[in-house]
């Protein structure tokens, strides 16, 4: 009777035609591929894992290291035709049953205990090297995507050609964006504000961390995002967006965004998404120039009397609800009157003159903006 190992290069074709079979039944990412895929490039290398446990089973359940480099050498490759690992895996395991089970009608009892042992003995020495150089290798090609991304990034944001780096980056740029500037209080992990954003946009998603930038395709909900942010981050942003109805307007949309963040970070506004049309006066009172300082100049007289300052702004916050104001101030209503008639007396303006009002809400911002 021959040998076991070439009784079993003889069922080589049948052992490759049933794992071909049951990855494309089990396996997700095996059923998607097309036919001449699987019963070609797949269908080889399948085949050529059969040949080598034939060796390992004449050999005793030795891998060469000339083996163990080609294994090395597939599963890179594999890894670069951006096969899941865990694809990679299924396929191995489906492999060492469908070998297992042709193993046991072909060997003689006395033979199956050295087969088993060989076996195992080769998924120990390959298992680990093919995991392991899949790994590597997704690694140097994730380091790869985010190069070309961030270089895609900073093309669209400087108004440059971008379409070759979207080619390589395999990102359709097209339609609108929202570009949103944001801020974190602490120094979230990159890879969880990239992955929180590619999975609520359900596309890669071109996002600079240290710049503070990322553009989102379409019109999405943004209170919804920083919902999703603040769940999966651990932390709301403080962020501000402007859409951009194309990638020319991407620049100038940015530009909108980073100042509108600016705005409301030294304005001390809660975490929250801000547009502009949200700080439309402040956004204008911001603008440089003497108006700004003599403005802010209003409140001098009230820098001696910081309670005065407090209760003025809490009044504003509350707009002008004197119950509401008391209450946050916990102090009696004819204390909040009292402290009010102080400082028209002080600054010379009278709150209950809608103009004057108006000036002293405007006084607050440019002081806080000075």
């Amino acid at each position: 009777m021959p040998d076991l190992h070439t009784r079993m290069t003889a069922l080589s074709t049948d052992v490759t035609a049933a794992v071909i079979a049951r990855c494309r039944a089990e396996v997700p990412f095996y059923r998607d591929l097309p036919r001449p895929v699987l019963e070609g490039e797949v269908a080889r290398s399948v085949a050529a894992v059969h040949a080598l446990l034939v060796r390992t089973l004449r050999d005793g359940g030795e891998v060469r290291p000339g083996d163990l480099t080609r294994l090395i050498e597939w599963s890179a490759r594999r890894a670069e035709e951006r096969v899941p690992l865990e694809a990679v895996t299924a396929a191995y395991l489906v492999g060492a049953q469908e070998w297992w089970r042709a193993l046991t009608a072909a060997a003689e009892p006395g033979e199956l205990a050295e087969a088993g042992a060989s076996l195992l003995a080769c998924l120990h020495s390959a298992m680990p090297a093919v995991v392991l150089a899949h790994q590597q290798a997704q690694e140097d090609l994730r380091s790869e995507d985010k190069r070309v991304r961030r270089a895609l990034l900073t093309a669209l944001l400087d108004g440059r050609p971008y379409e070759a780096l979207a080619e390589v980056a395999r990102i359709a740029v097209a339609g609108e964006y929202e570009a949103v500037a944001f801020a974190f209080e602490s120094d979230p992990p990159t890879r969880l504000v990239q992955s929180s954003l590619d999975a609520y946009t359900g596309v890669p998603v071109l996002m600079d961390l240290v710049a503070g930038i990322a553009l989102l395709p379409g019109r999405p909900d943004l209170a919804e995002l920083s919902t999703t942010l603040a769940r999966d981050v651990g932390e709301s942003p403080l962020a501000a967006a402007a859409p951009a109805p194309g990638p020319a307007a991407v620049p100038a949309a940015a530009a909108e965004a980073g100042r509108v963040l600016d705005l409301v970070r030294r304005l001390g506004r809660p975490p929250g998404v801000y547009r502009l049309n949200d700080v439309l006066l402040e956004y204008q009172l911001a603008r440089p120039g003497d108006a700004l300082v003599r403005l802010a100049a209003k409140l001098d007289p009230l820098e001696e009397h910081p309670y005065l300052l407090e209760t003025l702004r809490v009044f504003v916050d509350h707009g002008h609800n004197r119950r509401k104001t008391a209450l946050a101030l916990s102090i009696h209503r004819n204390t909040l009157d009292y402290r009010l008639q102080r400082v028209c007396a002080l600054t010379g303006l009278d709150l209950a003159v809608p103009a004057e009002a108006r000036l002293l809400q405007a006084a607050l911002t440019a002081r806080d903006l000075r």
